[in-house]
């Protein structure tokens, strides 16, 4: 399997579980608000779940953000530039993105440690909620974000469908021929 079939694999994987995710806390939200209001019996710890959770499934979708070309950019003018010039600022706005990624997990890699090794958790009263699973998520999404963005890169800038499709037929061992 290439790097590009496993990259999207992933993605679509994180992707289908943060969309799991939030689900199973829009379910639980639900159920506080009715249990609080109907039968004042509210589930303790809902908002510390539910802010741990925000972290955990953007950093799940931001692979497939990238990869699906649904990451904020804006290109109005971009796009009135000759394809050499937008190929030349495709490849700057992967590098920032690779760049501010890469950023994000030599920020955070420390803490992640810590916050592991020493059971660190969020929250007071009701339930505390472990910090290490939001913030490896973070590493995690991070790291395939700037995979994503090299595959992107790699797509956009080289272009190999091109490239396979300059190919004459007949100049493909085992191709059938004119």
């Amino acid at each position: 399997m290439n790097l590009v079939k496993f990259s999207d694999w992933i993605s679509k994987a994180l992707m289908i579980l943060a969309a799991a995710w939030t689900v199973a806390i829009s379910v639980l939200v639900l159920a506080n608000i009715i249990g609080r209001g109907a039968f004042d019996f509210p589930i303790h710890g809902t908002a510390e779940m539910v802010a741990a959770s925000i972290v955990i499934i953007v950093f799940l979708q931001v692979g497939y953000a990238i990869r699906s070309r649904s990451m904020l950019k804006a290109d109005f003018l971009v796009t009135r530039f000759p394809s050499g010039v937008q190929r030349v600022l495709l490849a700057v706005g992967y590098l920032l993105g690779v760049a501010f990624f890469l950023m994000i997990i030599t920020g955070g890699w420390q803490e992640s440690i810590a916050s592991f090794v020493e059971g660190e958790f969020e929250g007071e009263g009701a339930l505390r909620v472990p910090s290490w699973p939001a913030r490896w998520t973070v590493l995690l999404g991070s790291a395939l974000a700037m995979i994503n963005y090299g595959v992107m890169a790699y797509l956009d800038i080289f272009r190999p469908e091109l490239l396979d499709s300059e190919v004459p037929e007949d100049s493909i061992p085992g191709a059938p021929g004119p």
